[in-house]
């Protein structure tokens, strides 16, 4: 087409409008008519068969197009001929040489006016720079390729022993540098099962790939390995402030404890760490281990239309709810809680919180308290006994005053009336029974 517009100017040359897309279309979808036809026909020889009206319409419109391509190379063809009879009758003129003569006499003609002469000296001294500044980038590039030579090894290694503390069953191998026209950029394989995974690049269809072989959980725990990978090629991070954002949203749960064992280990070398988190039980365990002298809680609390950071009670969230009740109840014992309601409703997890720990073949999560002290009863005095005579004959009697205090066996259980040395008795019975 570019030729066409050349050549135009000089005559009367056809259009060239060729829609190879609508051509390649039309032909597949009459070859793949005819090709089910046959197929047909293969299956059932002796039959009388007939090609369809869509394929007929098919094979049309593909005709259609052969004949405007056919048309249309014909009448390139007569141009061609017309064209070749103008070159040779501007072959005796030479014209191309009589422009080019005239293009450099005017080229020179103007370098050597005042205006040019001066941007031309400008060039040439750029040009200079930039040869010079050329060298220095090779320089710098063959540097930088040592450097890489020398430090991706290392870096493989660190991601690679953080990937084995996070237990995850991948490893990265083959990591090397790629200058782009971007800049320069980091490869690498993940092998998975002794089969590299390449991580750029678009795979061949059925074929493993960075985005079908990892789960979210082990791209997190990748991330987690390369982010403490590079902290510890930082040589200032004792003077850094490293902010961790919720590192565990998508984590594995059996790699949670190695992430709270290595944000400790990170709090020790770093000049300050913060992690942000929704999950309160994790930031307790991190609380747990760190040192009390440094560390510090935030929360951040609702505040009419808004919100405030204010300080954080992590020990009364560290607390299980068993541990509350059992304080609950001594409490009560050692200075008398007026809410003796909640202090009798506690006393029926209590037991069962016990019991599950204490007997957790015959009391599963799921069984209620009702048909365990059953099991008790019937195997008192046999080889397969849960609990003594005595044991069952005390836990009889606190269920049946706990019940008394509990929605699934007493419906009247939120009015039902409290005497305090009767609770007293009973919540004494409880904890001593509740004894490790």
């Amino acid at each position: 087409m570019e030729r066409r517009q050349f050549w135009s100017r000089f005559g009367d040359l056809p259009d060239i409008n060729v829609d190879t897309g609508a051509i390649v279309r039309d032909w597949r979808s009459a070859r793949e008519a005819v090709v089910a036809a046959l197929s047909g026909k293969q299956a059932a020889p002796l039959d009388r068969m007939t090609l369809m009206e869509d394929a007929r319409a098919a094979i049309a419109t593909y005709e259609t197009h052969r004949l405007a391509l056919a048309a249309l190379s014909s009448a390139l063809q007569q141009a061609n001929g017309a064209i070749q009879l103008i070159k040779e009758q501007a072959a005796t003129g030479n014209p191309t040489a009589i422009a080019a003569d005239l293009s450099r006499l005017k080229a020179v003609k103007a370098r050597h006016t005042p205006s040019i002469a001066a941007l031309c000296d400008d060039y040439l001294t750029e040009k200079a720079a930039k040869t010079v500044t050329e060298q220095q980038r090779d320089q710098t590039r063959a540097t930088l390729d040592n450097y890489r030579t020398t430090v991706f090894a290392g870096y493989q290694t660190a991601v690679n022993l953080y990937l084995q503390r996070f237990n995850a069953g991948f490893r990265l191998d083959s990591v090397a540098s790629v200058n782009t026209r971007g800049g320069p950029t980091c490869t690498y394989n993940v092998v998975i099962n002794n089969t590299p995974v390449p991580v750029g690049g678009e795979p061949p269809l059925g074929q493993p790939s960075f985005r079908n072989t990892l789960s979210s959980g082990d791209r997190n725990t990748l991330a987690l390995g390369f982010f403490f990978a590079s902290l510890d090629q930082d040589p200032g991070l004792s003077n850094k402030i490293v902010v961790i954002d919720d590192p565990i949203s998508s984590l594995d749960d059996h790699r949670s404890l190695t992430t709270i064992q290595e944000i400790r280990r990170l709090a020790d070398r770093a000049g300050q760490v913060i992690v942000l988190s929704h999950n309160k039980p994790f930031l307790c365990r991190i609380w747990e281990g760190s040192d009390q002298t440094i560390r510090a809680a935030l929360l951040v609390a609702r505040d009419g239309a808004g919100s405030t950071i204010r300080s954080w009670d992590v020990e009364q969230d560290c607390v299980t709810e068993h541990d509350r009740r059992h304080a609950m109840l001594r409490d009560y014992l050692a200075s008398g809680t007026p809410n003796n309601r909640e202090v009798a409703k506690a006393i029926r997890p209590v037991l069962e919180a016990f019991l599950r720990v204490a007997c957790p073949e015959y009391f599963p999560p799921g069984m209620l308290l009702g048909p365990f002290l059953n099991v008790c009863e019937q195997r008192v005095d046999t080889p397969q006994q849960v609990l003594d005579a005595h044991a069952v004959r005390e836990l009889t009697d606190l269920i049946e005053y706990a019940n008394r205090f509990h929605h699934d066996t007493n419906a009247a259980w939120e009015t039902e009336q409290i005497n305090d040395g009767e609770l007293q008795g009973f919540v004494r019975q409880a904890l001593q029974f509740a004894k490790p």
